[in-house]
């Protein structure tokens, strides 16, 4: 487990696990949110983003948090291992709730300096829509790899899963994969 892709809704904890493998693996965690929005919310160019992810997975070892969809393929084809939140988005909205009262204008700690935490309504429908919109066509992409790759490939279903993984790889213990399911 050298190469490690989180993925999930906003609210859902992958910074947070990152965070606590990085800590735990000693590998290089980065957060997309922190490489794509510079100061003000100002987003990095498309050529600029693939090239800075393509970058990054062709180092040794890595932890990558954060979907962007439409560069998705670049970390889950290299990953060696992929941690997928797929929680209620009662969880998820909690969550993000609870993030912007504890960050009110300051900045995360998986976010550039100068993007103070805001909360908006296109953000709140991405969360409460995820599972319809976007974790059909993850489950598929997740599919196709556990039928023809050798990635070790968790889906997180409850916070407490992800407490159970961390203490898993803390101990060193094989942590295997998760049935994927096309609920």
């Amino acid at each position: 487990m050298k190469k490690i892709a989180l993925i999930g809704s906003g609210g859902s904890g992958k910074s947070t696990l990152a965070r606590k493998l990085g800590a735990v693996t000693k590998l290089p965690v980065y957060h997309l949110d922190a490489l794509h929005w510079k100061p003000g919310w100002v987003p990095t160019p498309n050529q600029e983003w693939d090239a800075l992810q393509r970058d990054i997975i062709r180092r040794d070892e890595w932890i990558i948090d954060g979907n962007y969809g439409r560069t998705l393929n670049i970390r889950l084809d290299a990953a060696d291992t992929i941690i997928f939140f797929d929680l209620s988005r009662w969880v998820t909205m909690y969550r993000i709730f609870k993030r912007r009262i504890m960050y009110h204008g300051k900045t995360r700690p998986d976010l550039n300096e100068g993007c103070p935490e805001q909360l908006d309504m296109h953000f709140i429908k991405w969360i409460w829509n995820f599972k319809r919109d976007k974790r059909p066509a993850i489950i598929g992409k997740l599919q196709a790899y556990a039928e023809t790759t050798a990635k070790t490939i968790v889906i997180i279903k409850k916070p407490s899963d992800a407490d159970r993984l961390l203490r898993l790889i803390e101990k060193r213990e094989p942590i295997g994969s998760s049935e994927i399911k096309n609920e």
